[in-house]
Formats: C-alpha cells, sequence, structure tokens
C-alpha cells in the first residue's frame, strides 16, 4: 500500500486538484497515520544488506558478458569476498530480472573426407587429460553476419584446463583457417613436442598441409574414428559456449568485427570465466595451481 500512495500522491484530479495522501488513505480505508509511520520508518538491515548485493550481483553480472546464471555469480561473489547464501543471490536476480544465457545446439561444420580413415583415433572420446599439452582438441564453426554471407572461426582447446589455447577468424572455410589457429596455439604455448591433437574427420584437418604441421611442431594427430559429434564432443560443447555467450548475442557487420570481439572474450574465458568442470575457477588459474604444485614457475597462459 505504501508504494500504491507513492506512485499516486502526486496525480491531479480532472478539476486541477492533487490526490494527496490523505484522500487516499481514505480511499483505501486506512490512517494516514499509519502510512506515515512506514514511509518514514529506516529501512531494515535485510533492506540495506539487499540493496547492497544488488549492486554487487549487477556489477558481477555485467562484467561477465551478462551470461552468468545464479551459480557462477554466487560464486564470483565469494571469490570477491562478498559472502552470500546461494539461494539470496537467486531471490535477487528473479527481482533483478537477471538470467544467464541457455544454451542451444550446434550444426555440423567440417566436411567429412575419406582420407580420414587411415588416421588413428588416439582419444576414443575420452577427453581427460592430467596436465597442459597432454591433449588438445581443435574445431570450427560458422558465424552469419548481417549481409547474409558467412565467417569461420577455428579453436584449439586444452582438454587440462580447457583453455582456448589459438583461434582464427577467416572468411573460407579451407585449411589455412586451422593451420594458422594450430600455428597461434603452437606459438603460445612453450614446449608442444608430444602433444596429441584431436579433430573430428573434417577435411581441413586430415589435409596434407595440416598433417605436415602437426609433424613440424612434434604434435601427434588424432582422429575420431566414428563420425558423430561425439567423436570432438568437448571441442563442439566449447564452440557451442563461444556461440551462446557471444556470437548469437550480436549483429556481425565483418569478419573485423568478429575477430575484434573474440580477441576480448577469449581473453576473458581464459582468465576469467568460471569454470564448473575446474571448481569453479577460471582456465589460467587452475593451469597456474598445477605448475605451482611442482614448483614450476612458468605458466601456461601468460596474461
Amino acid at each position: 500500500m505504501i508504494a500504491f500512495i507513492d506512485a499516486h500522491r502526486h496525480r491531479v484530479t480532472t478539476d486541477g486538484m492533487v490526490w494527496g495522501v490523505e484522500p487516499i488513505c481514505a480511499q483505501l480505508q486506512i490512517a494516514p497515520s499509519t502510512y506515515y509511520a512506514h514511509a518514514t520508518k529506516a529501512p531494515s538491515a535485510r533492506q540495506v544488506r539487499d540493496a547492497q548485493l544488488s549492486a554487487d550481483i549487477r556489477r558481477v553480472h555485467a562484467e561477465h558478458y551478462g551470461v552468468y546464471g545464479v551459480r557462477k555469480v554466487w560464486l564470483q561473489l565469494n571469490r570477491e569476498g562478498i559472502a552470500v547464501a546461494r539461494c539470496t543471490v537467486q531471490r535477487l536476480m528473479a527481482d533483478l530480472g537477471l538470467r544467464g544465457v541457455r544454451r542451444g545446439g550446434w550444426k555440423t561444420t567440417t566436411i567429412p573426407d575419406p582420407a580420414a580413415a587411415d588416421r588413428q583415433d588416439l582419444v576414443d572420446r575420452d577427453f581427460t587429460a592430467e596436465s597442459p599439452n597432454e591433449l588438445w582438441v581443435a574445431d570450427l564453426t560458422y558465424i552469419r553476419l548481417i549481409t547474409g554471407a558467412f565467417v569461420y572461426a577455428a579453436f584449439v582447446i586444452d582438454v587440462f584446463s580447457r583453455a582456448i589455447v589459438g583461434w582464427q577468424v577467416a572468411t573460407t572455410m579451407h585449411t589455412d583457417i586451422a593451420i594458422d589457429a594450430l600455428d597461434a596455439a603452437v606459438a603460445r604455448r612453450a614446449d608442444v613436442a608430444g602433444v596429441v591433437v584431436h579433430t573430428d574427420r573434417g577435411s581441413q584437418y586430415v589435409a596434407v598441409r595440416y598433417t605436415e604441421r602437426l609433424a613440424e611442431a612434434g604434435a601427434v594427430a588424432s582422429v575420431g574414428s566414428r563420425g558423430d559429434s561425439y567423436d570432438n564432443a568437448l571441442a563442439e560443447t566449447t564452440i557451442g559456449l563461444v556461440k551462446t555467450e557471444l556470437i548469437h548475442r550480436h549483429r556481425w557487420r565483418s569478419a573485423a568485427d568478429v575477430e575484434f570481439a573474440l580477441l576480448t572474450y577469449v581473453e576473458w574465458f581464459n582468465t576469467r570465466r568460471l569454470h564448473h568442470r575446474l571448481g569453479g575457477i577460471p582456465p589460467a588459474e587452475f593451469e597456474a595451481a598445477y605448475y605451482a604444485d611442482r614448483g614450476q614457475l612458468e605458466l601456461a597462459l601468460p596474461n
């Protein structure tokens, strides 16, 4: 009732009179003193706390691309030293109309190549790794521009930390985009000798040039043997996140626009985005902890 009176007390009638508090109270059959007592009452400790938390929730949600749902907002607040219950975050996010993004399905982009028949599957759908640079997965996807044309983005992901270690945007889906993404990953990592690079059976990944580039880097090729999306599920999952959290939420004019946006997004994804598979910490932090446990100073994902 207090909110209703506040919203209408200054309204003007057809004869130019202001409604006022007392006439509204008379219609509502409550004493004006009741209104004034509640209107001047100091906010409760819970109301003050909710207002402070609401501001922090808005900030965290905005700082992380507006993609975080209740769980990740709650984790991030606690990482910042703001102790709050998850149910409180859920309640306040509902009040604020904030929610995380929801992932959809994906479409196949790579074109199977019969040449993949003689390539070994060294992963057999076991997407686990005990250390960085042990197993990478690679795949590419398409992005529609507002002109109706397509650009393509290729990614290389480290299975151990789920970090995006290499990526490339191009206007064609030829082998070069896959090689350029691989080169970016090789350049970023200090030592990739022996790393298994797993892909699907797409022609970009079984091309001679791509295989030669793997050999030059000292990497080992692996190709999914069963010919469906589960053969490279982790890469498809990561690309699905990129498309849900970034690509599908904007209209793109050019490959340059996509490339610039990915530059910022990938940095956030690797160094700030909380990943539930890593215990609610970012990939860079997960890798840093790995090296710290072994007394090694180098970081696999430098800032």
